[in-house]
């Protein structure tokens, strides 16, 4: 008896044993699929935009850098297949070693179950149960033996069920393992194709990079003039965010002076009311006193940072949602990050990016990725129409616009449209410049805008 019901407890150790690894296992395998989703959606973006770029003649940078997307995102989905295999043949080795274990722990039980059949069969006769009660020396003794004669019966129910769970556990297993085999055939075959098609995309990146090869003089001259364009665009940003902070300053003055006076009108009306000398001394020194402090307090130059409630909410919510703001457009592929980026055909050169420049479909829409103030659009040679928002101490910056919905003042949500994307010339597809600024102190500051979109 104590030997079945210690092989019950070893039978449910087993049980959780293999739940906490499938759980495990489900866990790191859901994982590996919600990344296969996200790149399967990333290439079917470049693909779109590819596809539109097809039907034109001359081809561009900006395609060239869609394709090198392309192959990243491929190679990455295939590393992504790498490891679901991996993982399945991981899992497959254990479920087999959880499989052997599980049929010598049947063996056993099946063993067990035997021998208690035989002792069964042995005193099936109801006489010789009686025989073997009454033959007892003391009555004690005699209810002693019916007690174990009960528990036999109860261990022979008990080895049965036992016995039934673990086939029901073996035969649970060999069906996952059937599964998980069938699942890794569907694996290597997707390995294979997405082979195939980074091949493909290998052979058309190196045709547009031939073509651009021969040409790089005058690439090097559309450079410096994108490069141009792009200090433009820097100093215009960064004057209307100083314009902005410049007039919330002398709005603050204002409001001092405008403080100041009224004070100032308050205390000479309590002056002449008063009718003692000492009254009225006492009320000239709380006067010069207050003048003396409200002066100090106008003098005050105002700092950068913006220390209202609504602007501290703001900034403090727009921190909050770092990682995991929307894209300013719906769809698209980030062809030039942040910061120094290398030419994608001349050796050496590099650019610099005070933001992120992504390609969608022509003429999309451009949302806000979060609520808040338009503090500026502006018309700017080389980046069309410029969007600024602010969100208490941040900035956002949309360029390239060819319309805008939206103007100074204006109070938008997150995820409202503000505009639409301009279509470069001899290209399929528009391109959305998109950056981030913070307000800090004296100072205005360009920050990765990678780091705060959902990816």
């Amino acid at each position: 008896m104590k030997s079945v019901s210690k092989m019950h407890i070893i039978l449910i150790i087993i049980g959780l044993f293999i739940i906490n690894v499938t759980s495990y296992a489900q866990n790191s395998s859901d994982k590996l699929k919600k990344e296969q989703d996200k790149l399967e959606k990333k290439i079917s973006n470049t693909k779109s935009l590819l596809s539109r770029s097809k039907t034109n003649t001359q081809a561009s940078l900006n395609e060239l850098k869609i394709i090198e997307n392309q192959i990243e995102f491929r190679e990455n989905l295939l590393r992504n297949f790498d490891n679901q295999i991996r993982g399945a043949e991981i899992k497959l080795t254990k479920k087999s070693t959880q499989i052997n274990a599980l049929r010598n722990k049947l063996k056993k039980l099946k063993e067990q179950y035997r021998k208690l059949l035989m002792y069964a069969y042995k005193h099936r006769n109801k006489y010789g149960k009686m025989m073997y009660i009454f033959s007892s020396t003391s009555y004690n003794q005699a209810l002693k033996r019916n007690k174990y004669l009960q528990k036999v019966g109860d261990i022979q129910q008990k080895q049965f069920l036992i016995i039934r769970q673990y086939e029901g556990l073996i035969k649970n297993e060999i069906t996952s393992i059937e599964s998980e085999k069938k699942y890794k055939l569907e694996m290597l075959n997707e390995k294979k194709k997405e082979k195939e098609e980074i091949e493909k995309d290998k052979v058309k990146k190196q045709v547009v990079y031939q073509k651009f090869k021969n040409e790089e003089s005058k690439l090097m001259a559309q450079l410096r003039e994108d490069e141009r364009k792009k200090e433009i665009l820097k100093d215009k940003i960064n004057a209307a965010i100083r314009k902005e902070i410049a007039n919330a300053e002398k709005k603050a003055r204002l409001a001092a002076e405008k403080a100041e006076k009224a004070e100032k009108a308050k205390k000479k009306a309590e002056q002449s009311a008063l009718a003692t000398n000492t009254a009225t001394s006492k009320t000239t020194s709380e006067v010069k006193e207050t003048k003396k402090e409200t002066t100090t307090t106008a003098k005050k130059e105002v700092n950068y940072t913006e220390n209202t409630k609504e602007a501290v909410s703001l900034s403090k919510n727009f921190e909050a949602n770092k990682g995991r703001l929307p894209w300013p457009v719906e769809k698209g592929s980030i062809t030039e990050g942040f910061g120094k980026n290398a030419h994608p055909t001349l050796e050496n050169v590099y650019t610099n990016n005070n933001g992120i420049d992504i390609s969608t479909p022509q003429n999309a829409q451009v949302r806000a990725v979060f609520e808040g103030e338009v503090t500026s659009v502006l018309n700017i040679l080389g980046a069309g129409k410029v969007v600024i928002i602010k969100h208490g101490n941040y900035r956002t910056v949309y360029s390239n616009l060819q319309d805008t919905y939206v103007t100074v003042g204006s109070k938008v949500s997150t995820k409202q449209v503000i505009g639409s994307l301009t279509v470069p010339q001899g290209s399929s597809v528009s391109v959305a410049h998109f950056e981030i600024h913070v307000v800090n102190g004296g100072s205005v500051q360009c920050v990765n805008p990678s780091l705060w979109v959902n990816r």
